[in-house]
């Protein structure tokens, strides 16, 4: 069994859907950063490769080991709703965004990527590590791990809140006995 603790990058301060834009995160929080650094253990480091993601890898690396950024771990790709608001997004398609939110799964927005192609993307990305790890990523990236976990819907897992600087924590199996089971979701240490 290995287990992976998953924390969401520090905060971009958007107030838009902000997928592979590449806006750095706010980590002038440096009790909040040392709390989360103390409260996680010493095992390997790996990061999404968008920058906030990359940054707050580095602000809670100190002696662990550090693995190579993993473009897989990247945000959902909002394609053309990239950096546009919930009320923008409805206005060039309401009916659209209804289908990719309310029922995720093969609708995506116009350029972007459907739940599923993310789904399987983040998944191919964290089945490829070995062992324990702290993944420092997005909030879709976690809850897509969330999915799993629990063996949910998408639109299940939508429903749980993952702030900025939180830890989720997630057990497997081996890959003969694939069971997934999730410790605890969106700890804020």
């Amino acid at each position: 069994m290995s287990r992976l603790w998953l924390v969401r990058h520090g905060p971009t301060h958007a107030k838009s859907f902000v997928g592979w834009t590449d806006l750095p995160a706010d980590l002038s929080d440096t009790a909040a950063i040392a709390r989360l650094d103390k409260a996680l253990p010493e095992v390997p480091v790996v990061s999404s490769t968008l920058d906030r993601a990359v940054k707050t890898a580095d602000a809670i690396q100190g002696n662990r080991p550090r693995l190579a950024h993993d473009p897989r771990l990247r945000e959902t790709h909002f394609g053309d709703w990239e950096n546009l608001s919930w009320i923008q997004i409805q206005s060039l398609d309401a009916p659209l965004a209804r289908r990719v939110f309310e029922a995720p799964g093969h609708h995506a927005p116009p350029g972007g990527e459907s739940w599923n192609d993310f789904y399987n993307r983040v998944h191919a990305g964290i089945d490829a590590l070995s062992g324990d790890a702290i993944v420092v990523a997005h909030m879709g990236v976690i809850l897509a791990v969330v999915q799993r976990a629990l063996g949910c819907t998408a639109y299940e897992a939508f429903g749980h809140k993952i702030d900025n600087f939180s830890v989720t924590a997630i057990s497997r199996d081996t890959p003969e006995n694939p069971k997934w089971d999730a410790h605890f979701i969106n700890q804020v240490m």
